[in-house]
């Protein structure tokens, strides 16, 4: 894939209802094991969930989209993501940790989309009950959800100058619109 297309990956927020290969989350899932990790200790772990029952329950716990709410909350059976990955840790890891998950679930999101799928990195999830739904060990800590589908919605960004607001918003034609600062309006040069 082009640099020129892996520009274009937006979060996905609304799903199509198709099964998504084990083909294509063993793709993602091995750009996650490829990703660059402190120390090369490779602490991540991640869980497929797929199965729907278990997937809906874990759906539940899940907010999406805060700042075009209800706008973009998805609904099981119409919307929602069909498979989520857990990225999971050792419980207390270090400093590091945080920097490793992101690059590996910024790696599956371009794996993801490489492959013609959406994701949504979330955050905003009830983590302690989805540690119960997973049944993780106490040793095990649970850092994030990645909602994985086809996408059923096409996201555009939008430059923004420095100081310009960042808040993502709906248009019209019910178009998630998300402004990003221009390289300028972040970099520093010395």
């Amino acid at each position: 894939m082009k640099w020129s297309e892996l520009l274009q990956r937006r979060t996905v927020r609304r799903f199509d209802q198709k099964e998504v290969p084990e083909k294509a989350l063993r793709r993602m899932l091995n750009a996650a094991r490829l990703a660059s990790c402190g120390g090369n200790f490779q602490h991540l772990r991640y869980l497929v969930i797929r199965r729907p029952e278990l997937a809906r329950l874990v759906f539940n716990e899940t907010s999406y989209g805060g700042h075009v709410r209800p706008g973009r909350t998805p609904h099981w059976g119409v919307d929602a993501p069909q498979v989520f990955i857990a990225v999971v840790a050792p419980a207390n890891p270090g400093t590091t940790i945080i920097a490793d998950a992101g690059a590996a679930v910024q790696s599956m999101e371009f794996a993801a989309f490489d492959q013609g799928l959406g994701s949504c990195w979330l955050g905003a999830f009830d983590r302690a009950r989805v540690t119960r739904l997973l049944q993780l060990p106490v040793d095990r800590e649970l850092l994030f959800l990645l909602a994985v589908g086809y996408p059923a919605e096409s996201p555009v960004a939008e430059d923004i100058p420095a100081g310009a607001p960042t808040k993502y918003y709906l248009d019209g034609s019910d178009v998630l619109h998300v402004p990003k600062y221009t390289v300028d309006a972040i970099t520093e040069w010395r």
